[in-house]
């Protein structure tokens, strides 16, 4: 018998509905006595990030995980691996601005090697052969220029950002200027947005094994991954490149001890010093 899939997307929708309303209602209602000073928008953040969890749960996260069944394994991986050349030329473009000539450099070799040797990038045979990858964005090259993180911000949909980051990233959006530009450039509508929507797609689907990761260790999911996150952006202005792979890094030496208390304080704001 044929899924009715109008009935299906109805039947979710009505779930939906009433908890994106209570998400919405909760961001402009909770409140957080004593926020953390790196993050002063906290009783607004805690709200914003339960109504992108509760639309994550309901769409987002199924589809990544609808994705990861049907798809096999070495189609993931190309994909991955496309998406993720185009990331590395745009960290080439940054390392430059920033004055890391050597990191463009490596960046751009990674480029050049994947473009050729691994068939547009489907391969990664850059990493194959030792060379890692050194993420990189223009909220980066704020931070190294010496702009200020500003405050942790959650927006809607996006997640985590900061001040700093969020308007670097609207703007290179606004501008042209991202890792998405070679895909903007793309004349065929249909054609254009169907491989934005497979990069979201992919982006989720690489972070379904660190999502599982927070969900075990973490007290206060909203805590944790402000704290991972604003660790992990400082530590790139600073030059200690992640490797992008979706995995969590290490920031126990660095992160607060919330055992006792499940609203424990933010951990340093994304510094860009």
């Amino acid at each position: 018998m044929p899924l009715d899939t109008t009935s299906s997307t109805r039947k979710r929708t009505a779930r939906l509905i009433p908890a994106l309303a209570a998400a919405t209602l909760a961001a402009g209602c909770a409140s957080v006595p004593h926020p953390n000073p790196n993050d002063p928008l906290e009783s607004y953040n805690r709200g914003m990030y339960a109504f992108n969890d509760k639309v994550d749960r309901a769409v987002f996260k199924p589809i990544a995980q609808g994705y990861e069944a049907v798809t096999p394994k070495p189609v993931r991986t190309c994909v991955h691996n496309v998406f993720n050349n185009l990331a590395d030329a745009w960290s080439s473009i940054n390392s430059f601005l920033q004055g890391r000539g050597h990191d463009g450099i490596n960046s751009l070799g990674r480029v050049l090697f994947n473009s050729t040797m691994g068939l547009g990038g489907c391969i990664d045979v850059a990493s194959m052969n030792g060379s890692k990858r050194i993420v990189n964005d223009f909220g980066v090259t704020l931070g190294v220029w010496g702009f200020g993180p500003g405050p942790y911000v959650v927006f809607p949909f996006w997640g985590s950002t900061t001040l700093r980051d969020g308007t670097a990233s609207l703007a290179g959006l606004a501008v042209d200027a991202s890792m998405y530009t070679p895909v903007f450039a793309i004349d065929n509508v249909p054609l254009r947005n169907s491989i934005i929507a497979l990069s979201l797609i992919d982006m989720r689907a690489s972070l379904l094994s660190a999502d599982q990761l927070v969900n075990d260790i973490a007290l206060d999911r909203y805590s944790f991954i402000r704290d991972a996150y604003l660790q992990r952006r400082k530590a790139l202005v600073r030059g200690l490149h992640s490797t992008g792979d979706g995995t969590l890094p290490d920031y126990s030496s660095e992160l607060p001890d919330y055992s006792d208390n499940g609203d424990a304080p933010a951990a340093p704001a994304k510094s860009g010093n």
